[in-house]
């Protein structure tokens, strides 16, 4: 049976021994068995919140190197347990002419070396069930998008590599359906899941964020996480010259749900960050400032520990229809 022991938390990775098997308590946990890499992510007393955070996309190998070292340097000054992310194709873009990334196998390489280099754990997003297997040689935690939140087969596939599994709200999802995603990734036999908000849409072209969500979807039993960056998206209300459109944003508001999110409560932040947004190949008017990103994560790290939210969220976030806790 799993052991129970208090992890130390090191530049966001754990060392226990080889082949240990471990369950750790709110608000993540998570039973983690001999197959996963010694490095995976495990964040038993994340205080206030744990930190997914990184480019959209991967637009080089040195872009990837910089952003992950400033990054690491950053969430370590301010305390947060730091999973890196950054996409390796972004399939789902508005415009079939924006820029992709380098595709599954050239940036799984580029993820492997920056986890290496910078001892950090790594999560990205998988599209189609074939990725699911390769990407999880790599990856701590598999991103299911939220256009996909539904799709059986990919949640299947993804949860059959035994990683972290982090399934994104559907824009036009309520946040009951996480119930029955998550579920599905139990069914197939892995404990290891958690729900992330990142908005809802509001009319053709804009989203908004509805707290009540982040209570609500904590009847999936699991940790849940706020993405501060894509929720503020306006999806194809950006027109392009020589015609065509592109999602647009509203960044200067990313401070405004990110103090919202935190004070209600919730185990995990995510949020793309990108050293020049402005000059991104994509979803540059969603991703922080890299130059501001200290100083908001440690007014985050302010308002949580003295909110009541925080306090509420460890209570509520176990796996106990799985592995009672102690």
């Amino acid at each position: 049976s799993p052991s129970f022991i208090d992890h130390g938390f090191i530049s966001g990775t754990l060392q226990p021994p080889q082949g240990f098997h471990f369950l750790f308590s709110h608000p993540l946990s998570f039973y983690v068995s001999s197959s996963l890499e010694l490095s995976i992510f495990i964040v038993q007393s994340a205080d206030p919140f744990f930190l997914l955070a990184g480019p959209n996309v991967i637009e080089s190998e040195e872009h990837i190197f910089t952003m992950a070292k400033h990054i690491k340097a950053i969430s370590t000054r301010v305390g947060l347990p730091l999973v890196f992310k950054s996409s390796f194709d972004k399939a789902n873009r508005t415009s079939s002419k924006s820029f992709r990334g380098p595709g599954l196998t050239e940036g799984l390489k580029i993820l492997d070396k920056v986890k290496v280099a910078y001892d950090i754990p790594i999560v990205t997003d998988v599209h189609e069930s074939s990725q699911c297997e390769e990407v999880g040689k790599v990856a701590d935690i598999i991103q299911i998008p939220a256009f996909l939140c539904r799709q059986t087969d990919l949640l299947v596939a993804a949860a059959k590599t035994g990683k972290i599994i982090n399934i994104k709200k559907g824009q036009f999802c309520a946040p009951s359906v996480m119930e029955n995603s998550a579920e599905k990734v139990r069914l197939a036999g892995n404990p290891n899941v958690m729900v992330c908000e990142r908005g809802t849409m509001f009319g053709y072209n804009d989203l908004i964020v509805d707290p009540r969500n982040l209570e609500w979807m904590r009847e999936a039993n699991c940790p849940v996480v706020a993405d501060i960056t894509h929720s503020l998206q306006q999806p194809a209300g950006k027109k392009l010259d020589g015609g065509g459109v592109a999602s647009g944003g509203l960044r200067e508001l990313i401070p405004c749900i990110a103090r919202t999110v935190v004070a209600v409560g919730v185990d995990g932040i995510f949020m793309e960050v990108h050293d020049d947004p402005r000059n991104a190949p994509v979803d540059g008017p969603t991703q922080w400032p890299l130059r501001h990103l200290e100083e908001l994560l440690e007014e985050l790290v302010a308002i949580a520990v003295s909110s009541p939210g925080f306090s509420s969220a460890l209570v509520d976030c176990h796996f106990a229809s799985h592995h009672p806790l102690p």
